[in-house]
């Protein structure tokens, strides 16, 4: 068997257990960034001596979290408007035609 073939036999394989990885990194990543705040906060509070420091902390930690959850959303409507482009997933156009041709007789629809 050529190198080329043994590559391409692996590829979708793998693929399934990346996105699985993905998905759970983001659960992770939202986690870490909550901690990450805290510590941020804790650490200026302790400097400082200034108590409210800690809440800013807190917020920064929960705002990375948003801001992660939000490119993780942005990446996959990337993916789902690709595939939305395909022809044998254009269920969207299929339905808009269809309602072109049927005529509106009203609620009833007689």
């Amino acid at each position: 068997m050529p190198k080329d073939e043994t590559k391409q036999e692996h590829k979708p394989r793998i693929k399934p257990i990346i996105e699985a990885a993905d998905s759970l990194s983001l659960g992770i990543s939202m986690v870490v960034a909550v901690v990450m705040g805290v510590g941020i906060g804790y650490l200026l509070r302790s400097l400082t001596g200034i108590g409210w420091l800690f809440w800013v902390g807190v917020g920064i930690g929960i705002a990375a979290a948003i801001l992660n959850v939000y490119k993780a959303y942005s990446k996959q409507h990337k993916v789902f408007e690709e595939l939305a482009k395909e022809p044998r997933y254009a269920i969207k156009k299929q339905l808009e035609e269809d309602s072109e041709d049927d005529e509106d007789y009203g609620a009833k629809g007689y």
